[in-house]
Formats: C-alpha cells, sequence, structure tokens
C-alpha cells in the first residue's frame, strides 16, 4: 500500500512541474503577445554570438499563442514519460536536450533566422523515450516506446527540411540530444 502511494505521489509531482513549466511558458508568451512579441529577439540566432543566448532562451519562447498551443499537449505528454524515470534523470535529459539542440541549432541553423519553441525539447524528448528502449532493453522502457511511437512516430519527419518556417535543425538537434542522454543514462552501456 506504501508504495502506491508513493508511486501516486511521485506522479503528482511530476505533473505539477510539467504544468508548472507550461504555465511559465503560457505566461511569457501572452505577455510577449501583448507587446508585439519583443522577447522573440532573445531566440537562436545562428552564428551570432548575440544569438548565443537563445539557447538558453528559444525553448520557453514561442513565435505565437498557436505555436505554443501546439507545442503544449506533446510536452505534456512526453516530458510526463520521461518524468516516470524520476525527476533527477529528467533535470539530466532536459538539460542534455537543451544544450544539444540549442547549440546544433546555433551552428547549423539557416543563416538571418531565429529559432525559437519548446519543440527542441520536445523532439528531445522523443528522442529520448525512442533510444531507452534500445539502450537500456527493458520490457518497461519497450512499452514506453511503443506507447509514444504510436502517437508521436510521425513528429520524426519534423527533423526533415520539408516545412518552411519550421526549425528542423532544433527538431534534428533535439532528438539527438535525447538519443545522447539515453545513452548515457542507460544501465545497459553495451550496445548489441
Amino acid at each position: 500500500m506504501m508504495m502506491n502511494m508513493n508511486i501516486r505521489k511521485d506522479w503528482q509531482e511530476s505533473v505539477k512541474i510539467l504544468l508548472g513549466i507550461v504555465a511559465l511558458m503560457w505566461l511569457i508568451e501572452l505577455i510577449s503577445s501583448l507587446f508585439g512579441q519583443p522577447f522573440n529577439r532573445f531566440g537562436i540566432r545562428p552564428r551570432s554570438i548575440s544569438g548565443l543566448s537563445g539557447i538558453i532562451f528559444a525553448p520557453i519562447l514561442h513565435g505565437s499563442i498557436t505555436h505554443l498551443a501546439s507545442n503544449t499537449i506533446p510536452f505534456l505528454v512526453l516530458g510526463f514519460f520521461v518524468m516516470l524515470k524520476g525527476l533527477p534523470q529528467y533535470i539530466k535529459t532536459t538539460a542534455i536536450i537543451w544544450l544539444i539542440g540549442g547549440l546544433g541549432t546555433w551552428l547549423f541553423g539557416g543563416p538571418n533566422t531565429v529559432h525559437l519553441g519548446a519543440s527542441i525539447i520536445i523532439f528531445g524528448y522523443l528522442g529520448y523515450l525512442l533510444a531507452s528502449a534500445y539502450f537500456e532493453r527493458s520490457l518497461s522502457t519497450l512499452l514506453v516506446a511503443i506507447v509514444v511511437g504510436v502517437l508521436y512516430g510521425t513528429m520524426i519527419f519534423g527533423v526533415l527540411p520539408i516545412t518552411k518556417g519550421v526549425s528542423w535543425q532544433g527538431h534534428l538537434f533535439g532528438l539527438l540530444g535525447g538519443v545522447l542522454s539515453a545513452q548515457l543514462g542507460s544501465k545497459n552501456k553495451e550496445v548489441y
């Protein structure tokens, strides 16, 4: 009985943390929208020294309320699955994705572009959850990967440069950051 209460408490804490992050993103976007999107200048501007700060700010900034709305549910769902590994792993995974996704976008993004949005993190969570099944080879990670694949597997096409105005670089490097985090966090360091 005590174990069930701890699991429920962990899930509740996970949901509170994720909802808090989303609430912060919504607050920032609502304020930004009211004043003509002034925060967007803090996005990632590739190969620009001043654009380096975007690595820190870009994932919590969005181009519009519609942009944030489209990122909210995948962030919550995929973030929740990552949280199942525990808060320390969630923080480590998110930090790796944030850094790799941001740096990759800064290095390889198109000239004179600004990249922002939580999709860097979302694609990272997708990569992490799918790659965890490969690196850990456990039933639980396989089941999560199957569920995530069914729900969000088609997102993988977002890493291709097929939609104008979409940061495929952010998606690609976020995904790669998630895969790297899965490998680093795996208890099974051997790859077959």
